[in-house]
Protein backbone atom coordinates (compact mmCIF):
# COMPACT_ATOMS: atom_id res chain seq x y z
CA UNK A 1 0.00 0.00 0.00
CA UNK A 2 1.20 3.27 -0.47
CA UNK A 3 2.27 5.76 2.06
CA UNK A 4 1.29 9.30 3.74
CA UNK A 5 -1.51 10.64 2.27
CA UNK A 6 -3.42 14.05 2.96
CA UNK A 7 -6.29 14.26 5.79
CA UNK A 8 -7.36 17.06 8.28
CA UNK A 9 -9.04 16.95 11.31
CA UNK A 10 -12.87 18.15 11.46
CA UNK A 11 -13.31 21.19 13.53
CA UNK A 12 -14.97 19.96 16.41
CA UNK A 13 -16.88 23.26 16.61
CA UNK A 14 -21.27 23.61 16.19
CA UNK A 15 -21.54 23.04 12.51
CA UNK A 16 -21.75 25.88 10.11
CA UNK A 17 -25.61 24.92 9.06
CA UNK A 18 -27.02 24.74 12.20
CA UNK A 19 -25.32 27.81 13.01
CA UNK A 20 -26.78 29.55 10.19
CA UNK A 21 -29.79 27.74 10.82
CA UNK A 22 -30.02 29.13 14.27
CA UNK A 23 -29.80 32.74 13.41
CA UNK A 24 -32.15 32.45 10.14
CA UNK A 25 -34.83 31.84 13.02
CA UNK A 26 -33.45 34.07 15.90
CA UNK A 27 -32.69 31.59 18.37
CA UNK A 28 -29.66 31.78 20.80
CA UNK A 29 -27.22 28.99 19.32
CA UNK A 30 -27.16 26.54 23.01
CA UNK A 31 -23.78 25.31 24.26
CA UNK A 32 -23.17 21.67 25.68
CA UNK A 33 -25.58 20.74 28.02
CA UNK A 34 -22.62 19.37 29.80
CA UNK A 35 -19.30 20.24 30.28
CA UNK A 36 -17.35 17.68 28.35
CA UNK A 37 -16.50 14.84 30.19
CA UNK A 38 -15.12 12.08 27.73
CA UNK A 39 -13.29 12.43 24.50
CA UNK A 40 -13.61 10.29 21.71
CA UNK A 41 -11.35 10.16 18.16
CA UNK A 42 -13.79 9.47 15.16
CA UNK A 43 -12.14 8.19 11.76
CA UNK A 44 -14.16 10.11 9.09
CA UNK A 45 -14.31 8.25 5.34
CA UNK A 46 -16.86 9.34 3.38
CA UNK A 47 -15.03 7.73 0.07
CA UNK A 48 -17.02 7.79 -3.37
CA UNK A 49 -20.09 9.68 -4.61
CA UNK A 50 -23.02 10.07 -1.91
CA UNK A 51 -20.86 9.52 0.59
CA UNK A 52 -19.45 13.13 0.27
CA UNK A 53 -23.11 14.52 0.37
CA UNK A 54 -24.26 12.10 3.43
CA UNK A 55 -21.58 11.80 5.96
CA UNK A 56 -20.95 15.22 6.44
CA UNK A 57 -24.55 15.21 7.13
CA UNK A 58 -23.83 12.83 9.77
CA UNK A 59 -21.23 14.30 11.17
CA UNK A 60 -22.88 17.79 11.77
CA UNK A 61 -25.60 15.43 13.85
CA UNK A 62 -22.65 13.18 15.65
CA UNK A 63 -21.34 16.83 16.63
CA UNK A 64 -24.28 18.85 18.08
CA UNK A 65 -25.68 15.55 20.08
CA UNK A 66 -22.15 14.82 21.51
CA UNK A 67 -22.17 18.38 22.43
CA UNK A 68 -25.81 18.14 24.27
CA UNK A 69 -24.69 15.28 25.66
CA UNK A 70 -21.05 16.66 27.30
CA UNK A 71 -18.72 14.43 24.99
CA UNK A 72 -15.69 15.63 22.87
CA UNK A 73 -15.66 14.30 19.77
CA UNK A 74 -12.88 14.56 17.30
CA UNK A 75 -13.19 13.89 13.42
CA UNK A 76 -10.45 13.29 11.26
CA UNK A 77 -11.26 12.75 7.63
CA UNK A 78 -9.25 9.90 5.33
CA UNK A 79 -9.60 8.79 1.85
CA UNK A 80 -10.76 5.41 0.71
CA UNK A 81 -12.21 3.41 -1.99
CA UNK A 82 -11.80 5.56 -5.43
CA UNK A 83 -11.31 8.74 -4.36
CA UNK A 84 -7.63 6.64 -2.39
CA UNK A 85 -6.87 5.45 -5.70
CA UNK A 86 -6.82 8.77 -7.52
CA UNK A 87 -4.71 9.91 -4.44
CA UNK A 88 -2.46 7.51 -3.93
CA UNK A 89 -3.28 4.43 -6.22
CA UNK A 90 -4.48 1.56 -4.02
CA UNK A 91 -8.35 1.61 -2.56
CA UNK A 92 -7.06 1.41 1.24
CA UNK A 93 -3.93 3.25 2.19
CA UNK A 94 -1.77 2.61 5.02
CA UNK A 95 -2.15 5.95 6.51
CA UNK A 96 -6.15 5.18 6.53
CA UNK A 97 -6.23 1.50 8.06
CA UNK A 98 -3.93 2.70 10.92
CA UNK A 99 -5.93 5.49 12.20
CA UNK A 100 -8.87 3.54 11.52
CA UNK A 101 -7.39 1.31 13.59
CA UNK A 102 -6.60 3.46 16.38
CA UNK A 103 -9.61 5.37 16.69
CA UNK A 104 -12.57 4.89 18.85
CA UNK A 105 -15.12 4.20 15.74
CA UNK A 106 -15.28 4.23 11.91
CA UNK A 107 -17.73 6.21 10.13
CA UNK A 108 -18.02 5.51 6.20
CA UNK A 109 -19.91 6.89 3.20
CA UNK A 110 -19.22 4.38 -0.05
CA UNK A 111 -17.02 2.85 -1.95
CA UNK A 112 -17.27 2.33 -5.47
CA UNK A 113 -17.22 4.61 -8.97
CA UNK A 114 -17.93 3.43 -12.37
CA UNK A 115 -14.45 4.56 -12.79
CA UNK A 116 -12.70 1.66 -11.48
CA UNK A 117 -15.83 -0.87 -12.77
CA UNK A 118 -13.00 -2.67 -14.58
CA UNK A 119 -9.67 -2.78 -12.17
CA UNK A 120 -8.28 -5.67 -11.85
CA UNK A 121 -9.82 -6.79 -8.47
CA UNK A 122 -7.01 -5.80 -5.80
CA UNK A 123 -7.41 -2.16 -7.72
CA UNK A 124 -11.24 -1.92 -7.26
CA UNK A 125 -12.83 0.29 -4.40
CA UNK A 126 -14.74 -2.36 -3.28
CA UNK A 127 -11.42 -3.84 -2.37
CA UNK A 128 -10.82 -1.20 -0.12
CA UNK A 129 -14.25 -2.24 2.62
CA UNK A 130 -12.89 -5.61 2.46
CA UNK A 131 -9.52 -4.77 3.24
CA UNK A 132 -10.80 -2.34 6.41
CA UNK A 133 -13.04 -5.28 7.58
CA UNK A 134 -10.40 -7.56 8.06
CA UNK A 135 -7.82 -4.88 9.07
CA UNK A 136 -9.92 -4.34 12.05
CA UNK A 137 -11.29 -7.88 12.38
CA UNK A 138 -15.22 -6.93 12.39
CA UNK A 139 -17.16 -9.77 12.00
CA UNK A 140 -20.77 -8.88 13.09
CA UNK A 141 -22.90 -7.09 10.65
CA UNK A 142 -25.99 -5.22 12.71
CA UNK A 143 -28.51 -4.11 9.87
CA UNK A 144 -31.50 -3.06 11.68
CA UNK A 145 -35.29 -2.74 9.08
CA UNK A 146 -37.88 -0.37 11.14
CA UNK A 147 -41.05 0.69 9.19
CA UNK A 148 -41.04 4.33 10.75
CA UNK A 149 -45.24 4.89 11.19
CA UNK A 150 -44.68 8.72 9.15
CA UNK A 151 -43.56 6.61 6.58
CA UNK A 152 -45.92 3.67 5.82
CA UNK A 153 -47.20 4.80 3.16
CA UNK A 154 -43.94 4.65 1.79
CA UNK A 155 -43.04 0.70 1.58
CA UNK A 156 -43.73 -1.55 -0.92
CA UNK A 157 -45.68 -3.96 0.64
CA UNK A 158 -49.14 -3.69 1.43
CA UNK A 159 -49.49 -1.27 4.74
CA UNK A 160 -50.89 -3.47 7.03
CA UNK A 161 -47.82 -5.85 6.16
CA UNK A 162 -45.30 -3.17 6.64
CA UNK A 163 -46.79 -1.39 9.69
CA UNK A 164 -44.98 -2.20 13.07
CA UNK A 165 -42.02 -4.03 11.18
CA UNK A 166 -38.73 -3.63 13.61
CA UNK A 167 -36.33 -6.38 12.77
CA UNK A 168 -32.00 -6.87 13.34
CA UNK A 169 -30.27 -8.58 10.66
CA UNK A 170 -26.98 -9.98 11.79
CA UNK A 171 -25.33 -11.24 9.18
CA UNK A 172 -21.04 -12.92 9.63
CA UNK A 173 -19.15 -10.80 7.58
CA UNK A 174 -15.58 -12.81 7.09
CA UNK A 175 -16.40 -16.53 6.66
CA UNK A 176 -18.76 -18.46 3.98
CA UNK A 177 -18.32 -18.30 0.51
CA UNK A 178 -17.31 -14.99 0.52
CA UNK A 179 -14.23 -15.21 2.08
CA UNK A 180 -13.57 -19.11 1.98
CA UNK A 181 -10.66 -20.86 0.01
CA UNK A 182 -9.87 -22.78 -2.28
CA UNK A 183 -11.25 -20.07 -4.92
CA UNK A 184 -10.57 -19.22 -8.75
CA UNK A 185 -10.69 -19.61 -11.88
CA UNK A 186 -9.21 -23.03 -13.71
CA UNK A 187 -10.43 -24.82 -16.85
CA UNK A 188 -12.39 -28.55 -16.68
CA UNK A 189 -11.65 -31.85 -18.56
CA UNK A 190 -13.69 -30.06 -21.59
CA UNK A 191 -11.68 -27.10 -21.69
CA UNK A 192 -14.20 -24.75 -20.69
CA UNK A 193 -13.21 -21.73 -18.07
CA UNK A 194 -14.60 -22.16 -14.79
CA UNK A 195 -14.82 -19.69 -11.89
CA UNK A 196 -15.09 -21.59 -8.06
CA UNK A 197 -15.66 -20.50 -4.58
CA UNK A 198 -15.80 -22.36 -1.19
CA UNK A 199 -18.56 -22.47 1.09
CA UNK A 200 -16.95 -22.86 4.31
CA UNK A 201 -18.08 -22.40 8.22
CA UNK A 202 -15.90 -23.34 11.09
CA UNK A 203 -17.32 -24.09 14.62
CA UNK A 204 -15.65 -20.85 15.94
CA UNK A 205 -16.65 -18.62 13.31
CA UNK A 206 -20.26 -19.87 13.91
CA UNK A 207 -19.95 -19.53 17.97
CA UNK A 208 -19.06 -16.46 17.88
CA UNK A 209 -21.68 -14.74 15.64
CA UNK A 210 -24.18 -16.72 17.15
CA UNK A 211 -23.21 -15.60 20.56
CA UNK A 212 -23.13 -11.66 18.90
CA UNK A 213 -26.86 -12.82 17.75
CA UNK A 214 -28.00 -14.49 21.03
CA UNK A 215 -27.02 -11.19 23.04
CA UNK A 216 -28.78 -8.97 20.87
CA UNK A 217 -31.77 -10.81 20.95
CA UNK A 218 -31.79 -10.76 24.60
CA UNK A 219 -31.95 -6.86 24.56
CA UNK A 220 -35.00 -6.75 22.24
CA UNK A 221 -37.50 -9.11 22.03
CA UNK A 222 -35.83 -12.90 22.74
CA UNK A 223 -36.67 -13.72 19.53
CA UNK A 224 -33.83 -15.31 17.54
CA UNK A 225 -34.23 -17.04 13.62
CA UNK A 226 -31.29 -18.42 12.43
CA UNK A 227 -31.60 -18.91 8.29
CA UNK A 228 -29.46 -21.58 6.50
CA UNK A 229 -29.44 -24.05 3.81
CA UNK A 230 -28.86 -26.72 6.08
CA UNK A 231 -30.41 -29.32 3.10
CA UNK A 232 -28.05 -28.89 0.72
CA UNK A 233 -24.65 -27.43 2.36
CA UNK A 234 -22.36 -28.49 4.80
CA UNK A 235 -21.42 -25.36 6.11
CA UNK A 236 -25.44 -24.74 6.65
CA UNK A 237 -25.41 -28.04 8.22
CA UNK A 238 -22.63 -27.43 11.07
CA UNK A 239 -24.02 -23.77 11.34
CA UNK A 240 -27.38 -24.92 12.60
CA UNK A 241 -25.72 -28.04 14.75
CA UNK A 242 -23.54 -25.18 16.49
CA UNK A 243 -26.63 -22.41 16.74
CA UNK A 244 -28.67 -25.36 18.11
CA UNK A 245 -26.46 -26.09 20.55
CA UNK A 246 -25.83 -22.34 22.24
CA UNK A 247 -29.11 -22.04 22.32
CA UNK A 248 -29.47 -24.09 25.38
CA UNK A 249 -27.17 -21.07 26.63
CA UNK A 250 -30.22 -18.91 26.24
CA UNK A 251 -33.08 -20.54 27.69
CA UNK A 252 -35.16 -17.22 27.39
CA UNK A 253 -34.43 -16.95 23.47
CA UNK A 254 -36.99 -18.27 21.30
CA UNK A 255 -34.70 -20.28 18.91
CA UNK A 256 -36.51 -21.15 15.20
CA UNK A 257 -34.48 -22.52 12.01
CA UNK A 258 -35.29 -21.69 8.31
CA UNK A 259 -33.99 -22.04 5.02
CA UNK A 260 -33.04 -19.01 2.59
CA UNK A 261 -36.00 -19.66 0.45
CA UNK A 262 -38.26 -19.89 3.24
CA UNK A 263 -36.63 -17.31 4.83
CA UNK A 264 -36.96 -14.40 1.79
CA UNK A 265 -40.90 -15.64 1.26
CA UNK A 266 -41.71 -15.01 5.19
CA UNK A 267 -39.83 -11.87 4.68
CA UNK A 268 -42.14 -10.59 2.18
CA UNK A 269 -45.05 -11.80 3.45
CA UNK A 270 -44.97 -11.73 7.26
CA UNK A 271 -41.85 -9.71 8.05
CA UNK A 272 -43.48 -8.47 11.78
CA UNK A 273 -43.05 -12.32 12.83
CA UNK A 274 -39.24 -11.69 12.73
CA UNK A 275 -37.08 -9.93 15.65
CA UNK A 276 -33.53 -11.23 15.06
CA UNK A 277 -32.02 -12.85 12.36
CA UNK A 278 -28.89 -14.40 12.05
CA UNK A 279 -27.21 -15.94 9.47
CA UNK A 280 -24.11 -16.33 6.87
CA UNK A 281 -22.36 -14.02 4.53
CA UNK A 282 -24.15 -14.43 1.63
CA UNK A 283 -27.73 -15.25 2.59
CA UNK A 284 -27.43 -11.78 4.99
CA UNK A 285 -26.32 -10.29 1.75
CA UNK A 286 -29.45 -11.06 -0.05
CA UNK A 287 -32.03 -10.73 2.95
CA UNK A 288 -31.02 -7.49 4.11
CA UNK A 289 -31.18 -6.19 0.75
CA UNK A 290 -34.63 -7.79 0.31
CA UNK A 291 -35.62 -6.08 3.50
CA UNK A 292 -34.69 -2.99 2.56
CA UNK A 293 -37.32 -2.56 0.56
CA UNK A 294 -40.14 -3.19 3.80
CA UNK A 295 -39.21 0.21 4.85
CA UNK A 296 -39.69 2.00 1.48
CA UNK A 297 -35.78 2.90 0.33
CA UNK A 298 -32.29 1.95 0.83
CA UNK A 299 -31.38 5.75 1.96
CA UNK A 300 -33.44 4.46 5.63
CA UNK A 301 -30.81 1.71 6.48
CA UNK A 302 -28.15 1.85 8.40
CA UNK A 303 -25.34 -0.37 9.31
CA UNK A 304 -22.81 -1.28 11.84
CA UNK A 305 -19.56 -3.92 12.00
CA UNK A 306 -18.34 -4.91 15.05
CA UNK A 307 -15.36 -7.14 16.34
CA UNK A 308 -14.75 -8.49 19.93
CA UNK A 309 -12.60 -5.38 20.70
CA UNK A 310 -11.29 -1.70 18.77
CA UNK A 311 -13.55 0.40 16.59
CA UNK A 312 -16.52 -0.71 14.60
CA UNK A 313 -17.39 0.71 11.05
CA UNK A 314 -20.82 2.49 10.82
CA UNK A 315 -22.12 2.89 7.21
CA UNK A 316 -25.51 3.58 5.26
CA UNK A 317 -26.28 0.91 2.88
CA UNK A 318 -27.08 2.59 -0.09
CA UNK A 319 -23.46 2.65 -1.84
CA UNK A 320 -21.94 5.33 -3.28
CA UNK A 321 -25.23 5.98 -5.89
CA UNK A 322 -23.44 7.44 -9.06
CA UNK A 323 -26.69 8.57 -10.68
CA UNK A 324 -27.28 10.95 -7.55
CA UNK A 325 -24.51 12.10 -7.03
CA UNK A 326 -23.77 15.97 -6.87
CA UNK A 327 -27.91 16.50 -7.16
CA UNK A 328 -28.66 17.40 -3.93
CA UNK A 329 -31.62 14.49 -4.01
CA UNK A 330 -29.49 11.45 -1.80
CA UNK A 331 -31.18 10.64 1.51
CA UNK A 332 -28.75 11.53 4.24
CA UNK A 333 -31.20 9.27 7.56
CA UNK A 334 -29.55 6.59 6.82
CA UNK A 335 -26.34 8.24 7.37
CA UNK A 336 -27.33 9.91 10.20
CA UNK A 337 -29.43 6.92 11.85
CA UNK A 338 -25.59 5.36 11.37
CA UNK A 339 -24.52 7.73 13.12
CA UNK A 340 -26.75 6.63 15.84
CA UNK A 341 -25.84 3.04 15.93
CA UNK A 342 -22.09 4.48 16.24
CA UNK A 343 -22.72 6.43 19.43
CA UNK A 344 -25.02 3.18 20.59
CA UNK A 345 -22.93 0.00 20.04
CA UNK A 346 -19.67 2.08 19.33
CA UNK A 347 -18.88 4.43 22.00
CA UNK A 348 -21.69 2.82 24.46
CA UNK A 349 -23.51 6.36 24.50
CA UNK A 350 -27.16 5.56 24.26
CA UNK A 351 -28.47 9.05 25.18
CA UNK A 352 -26.50 10.00 22.47
CA UNK A 353 -28.22 7.48 19.79
CA UNK A 354 -31.57 8.00 20.71
CA UNK A 355 -30.94 12.05 20.73
CA UNK A 356 -30.51 11.38 16.80
CA UNK A 357 -33.30 9.00 16.77
CA UNK A 358 -35.51 11.11 18.30
CA UNK A 359 -34.44 14.03 15.99
CA UNK A 360 -35.19 11.36 13.07
CA UNK A 361 -38.71 10.68 13.74
CA UNK A 362 -39.42 14.82 14.65
CA UNK A 363 -38.03 15.67 11.28
CA UNK A 364 -40.40 13.01 10.01
CA UNK A 365 -43.22 14.40 11.81
CA UNK A 366 -42.64 17.43 10.45
CA UNK A 367 -43.46 16.35 7.11
CA UNK A 368 -39.73 17.01 5.12
CA UNK A 369 -39.22 13.96 2.61
CA UNK A 370 -36.77 13.66 0.07
CA UNK A 371 -37.14 12.43 -3.08
CA UNK A 372 -37.33 8.76 -2.37
CA UNK A 373 -39.60 8.74 0.61
CA UNK A 374 -41.97 11.58 -0.83
CA UNK A 375 -45.68 11.33 -0.73
CA UNK A 376 -48.11 13.98 -1.34
CA UNK A 377 -48.72 16.24 0.89
CA UNK A 378 -45.52 16.36 2.46
CA UNK A 379 -42.47 18.56 1.95
CA UNK A 380 -40.09 17.46 -0.64
CA UNK A 381 -36.24 18.83 0.60
CA UNK A 382 -32.99 17.94 -0.77
CA UNK A 383 -30.39 16.18 1.44
CA UNK A 384 -28.82 19.27 2.77
CA UNK A 385 -32.08 20.86 3.95
CA UNK A 386 -32.76 17.39 5.34
CA UNK A 387 -29.50 17.73 7.51
CA UNK A 388 -30.52 21.08 8.76
CA UNK A 389 -33.84 20.03 9.96
CA UNK A 390 -32.35 17.45 12.06
CA UNK A 391 -30.00 20.20 13.86
CA UNK A 392 -33.45 22.05 14.14
CA UNK A 393 -34.93 18.88 15.76
CA UNK A 394 -31.75 18.17 18.08
CA UNK A 395 -31.83 21.65 19.13
CA UNK A 396 -35.48 21.92 20.02
CA UNK A 397 -35.36 18.60 22.12
CA UNK A 398 -32.94 20.47 24.08
CA UNK A 399 -35.00 23.49 24.12
CA UNK A 400 -37.99 20.95 25.40
CA UNK A 401 -36.22 19.32 27.65
CA UNK A 402 -34.18 22.17 29.36
CA UNK A 403 -36.37 25.02 29.59
CA UNK A 404 -34.36 27.95 28.08
CA UNK A 405 -31.35 25.88 27.47
CA UNK A 406 -27.97 25.71 29.09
Amino acid sequence: MAGAVGVHVISTQLPVAFISAMKQRGSAIRCAANTPNKRYNIAVLPGDGVGNEVIPVAVDALRLAGSLEGLDLRFEELPIGGVALDLVGVPLPEETLTKAKNSDAVLLGAVGWPKWDNNPKHLKPITALLQLRAGLEVFSNLRPITVFPQLVDSTFLRKDTAEGVDLMIIRELTGGIYNAHPRGFTTNEQGDEVGFCTESYSATEVDRIARVAFDIAKQRRSKLCSVDKATVLEGSMLWRKRVTSMALEYPEVEVSHLLIDTAAMDLVRHPRQFDTILTGVMFGDILSDLAAMIPGSVGLLPSAALGDSGPGIFEPVHGSAPKHYGKDTVNPLAAVLSAAMLFRYGLKEESAARRIEIAVSDVLDRGFRTRDIHTPGTALVGCKRMGEEILRSLDARVSTSNGSGV
